[in-house]
């Protein structure tokens, strides 16, 4: 090769080193960039507009859920309902935060609506409404009644629990929607949110009862629900007799082999508590593997805030907020005791969520901290509207951070 040959073909191996580095700089973009993050405003950003929230939940007297299509305030029901404990667990994280009687006064109010739920044995969210309400207010003020409110609630989700399925069951399957699936014993990925409130049972009552059936659960999803990718299915039927697997499949999801968003993160969240009361290393191991596969999808879209399904590829599909409060606030924690550092992930994603695009000003959104989540689309139910659970893990998520990175 004679000497412009040689320097023509380094030139063309140095031109094609430079594309696979600017493809794989490209890769590793996920969002706009950060230039400031200022967790203590945005701590008093949510403290003001959850105290105009307040006023008007006073006035109304009941927990506001999210948004109608006509824009008005939709309150939980009198009856069971799945999102009513985020609502006074918001006002316990502002009173640890804060320190003032309003917000512990009204968390008290507010969760006391919903206390006779603690002897529903008809449902499997006992753990997301009174962990996060009662639980909360349990761990500040360690008042028995709450004490014992807690207990009750976990006696009533553990007979929800089939030792021949190894699981805690999701749904009824009699009635409703549910009834026109043909499941026999469907349990689905949001279930390991309910996890933790056994965890506290037995960390209160000393009976190990409690922290069994959470692990076994657990165990037996790490083994039914997910596939190869580390993605969630979200709804696994198992068949009561043999307690073998019969389908998987969705209901919130885009189709049955794709991977709904928010069942990820719930998913990542669950793994982490498991890992926080066992420090069992195979539900750190999968927490790490859910992390990785949220942010190689996240890398994929350029954004940290996920379309309602990671496999809908329409880029003018609904984005879910609520699934990335989720995520941050689990990494949060996931970040304490893992060997990976979720930290730029973690800064990013708390830098999307607080953009305006995603951050209602201060009045607006019916005083909702947070735009833009989803509840589910194929029951065309809170399309694009605020959520109390995304408003509620957006707050949970920034009081780690203070006390992660930036208290001394």
């Amino acid at each position: 090769m004679n000497k412009s040959r040689r320097n023509y073909a380094i030139f063309l191996g140095f031109l094609m080193m430079m594309v696979v580095s600017c493809k794989q700089k490209d890769a590793e973009v996920t969002g706009e960039e950060i230039t400031s993050l200022n967790i203590p405003e945005l701590l008093s950003h949510a403290e003001q507009q959850l105290n105009l929230q307040l006023q008007m939940a006073q006035k109304h007297n009941r927990i506001p859920r999210t948004l109608t299509a006509d824009g008005e305030v939709h309150w939980t029901k009198p009856r069971f309902d799945w999102t009513e404990g985020f609502f006074p667990g918001s006002l316990w994280y502002l009173y640890k935060h804060t320190g003032d009687e309003k917000w512990m006064e009204n968390a008290d109010a507010f969760q006391s609506h919903f206390e006779e739920h603690k002897l529903n044995t008809t449902n499997h969210d006992l753990g997301f409404v009174f962990n996060c309400s009662y639980g909360n207010g349990y761990e500040i003020t360690k008042k028995s009644n709450y004490k014992d409110v807690l207990v009750t609630a976990a006696k009533s989700l553990t007979s929800r629990f089939d030792e021949k399925t190894g699981c805690i069951k999701s749904w009824d399957t009699h009635l409703g929607w549910q009834a026109k699936r043909g499941w026999q014993y469907p349990v689905i990925i949001d279930n390991m949110m309910n996890l933790e409130l056994l965890f506290n049972a037995t960390e209160i009552t000393k009976d190990t009862t409690y922290r069994n059936i959470a692990i076994k659960h657990a165990d037996t999803t790490l083994k039914n629900h997910f596939r190869q990718d580390n993605s969630s299915y979200h709804v696994v039927d198992y068949d009561p007799e043999t307690g073998k697997v019969r389908k998987r499949q969705t209901a919130q999801g885009f189709s049955d082999e794709s991977a709904w968003a928010r069942g990820q993160a719930w998913g990542l969240y669950g793994y982490t508590v498991c890992y926080r009361y066992t420090k069992d290393v195979k539900y750190l191991k999968q927490a790490d593997k859910i992390a990785k596969y949220i942010i190689n999808q996240s890398t994929k879209i350029g954004n940290t805030i996920p379309y309602w399904d990671y496999d809908v590829n329409d880029i003018h599909a609904p984005k879910d907020v609520s699934a990335a409060t989720i995520t941050v606030s689990a990494l949060l924690e996931l970040d304490e005791y893992s060997k990976t550092s979720y930290k730029k992930f973690i800064d990013q994603l708390i830098f999307d969520l607080s953009s305006d695009k995603n951050l209602a000003k201060i009045g607006t959104n019916k005083n909702f901290v947070l735009k833009h989540s989803v509840g589910s689309i194929p029951h065309d139910n809170e399309i694009d509207v605020p959520l109390n659970y995304a408003d509620y893990y957006f707050i949970e998520a920034l009081l780690r951070y203070n006390n992660k990175y930036l208290r001394s």
